[in-house]
């Protein structure tokens, strides 16, 4: 709480109040933590957010990550034979937030979290610096509210979500929302979808929150194409990529492809 006893505002709402006024768009980069391993997740991460990255997407690796193509899955299998566990993803970025006040942003499923404790995860990841959760397979019907903890649970919008089930998704939505921009799971594609102007103009008629657009972005030309319409841009998969083939020698290659993103997003 502040001084005059109004809530402060959190690191993700004071991110995109500062890229509006300074009118840019958002880079939101995916890094799998624990891939290679939780220490090179660190080194990544300080180097996307020193490369210009807004907010940082950090997935928890899991064993059956249905919503993910053969690039992020394999790079939760690398994570979780190298040991990566949720209590060492959450020790990760605790070790980020020493160094770095960027957003945060789990990405994960609803089995880990099950599986460590729904409640003792909020507030082990709140302590930790976590400023919002993604959880993939978590309909809004059956969250529960995790503003006490002073995390944002960020709901998915796809291109098939009915402009009925778009005003349930919106109602209590915290943070931003993030739409999806292809059908399917996450992966590079060739091309940005069509109808993506009409989509987020279809969600802003919902909501005031920001809009980041992600899954299959891989290329600068399509992220400044989706900046043209969003609030911000995801990308993942292109990420991963680079983080597959270098492992722990890919930080400056992940550095470099981050800022040719920023620029071509601004």
């Amino acid at each position: 709480m502040t001084k005059e006893g109004t809530p402060r505002k959190s690191r993700i709402q004071q991110t995109f109040e500062k890229l509006g006024a300074e009118k840019r768009k958002g880079f939101i980069p995916y890094v799998c933590a624990g891939d290679p391993d939780l220490s090179t997740t660190v080194k990544l991460s300080i180097a996307l957010g020193e490369a210009g990255a807004d907010l940082l997407e950090l997935g928890i690796p899991f064993s059956d990550p249905l919503a993910d193509g053969v690039v992020n899955q394999l790079a939760a299998q690398r994570a979780l034979r190298a040991g990566a566990t949720v209590r060492g993803v959450l020790e990760c970025v605790g070790q980020i937030r020493r160094q770095s006040d960027i957003p945060i942003v789990l990405y994960t499923y609803l089995n880990p979290i099950v599986q460590f404790g729904f409640e003792r995860f909020h507030q082990e990841a709140a302590a930790a610096g976590v400023d919002g959760l993604l959880i993939l397979d978590l309909p809004p019907e059956e969250e529960t509210q995790s503003s006490s903890f002073g995390l944002a649970h960020i709901r998915l919008i796809a291109p098939t979500t009915s402009p009925e089930r778009i005003a349930t998704i919106s109602r209590g939505a915290e943070g931003f929302l993030y739409y999806v921009s292809r059908e399917g799971v996450t992966g590079v594609r060739d091309s940005v979808a069509s109808s993506l102007e009409a989509q987020i103009e279809q969600i802003r008629k919902h909501s005031k929150l920001p809009i980041a657009v992600g899954f299959g972005i891989s290329t600068p030309e399509q992220a400044k194409a989706v900046a043209r319409h969003a609030d911000a841009v995801v990308v993942g998969s292109a990420i991963v990529d680079l983080i597959a083939r270098d492992g722990r020698e890919s930080i400056e290659k992940v550095g470099q492809f981050a800022r040719a993103m920023v620029r071509a997003i601004n």
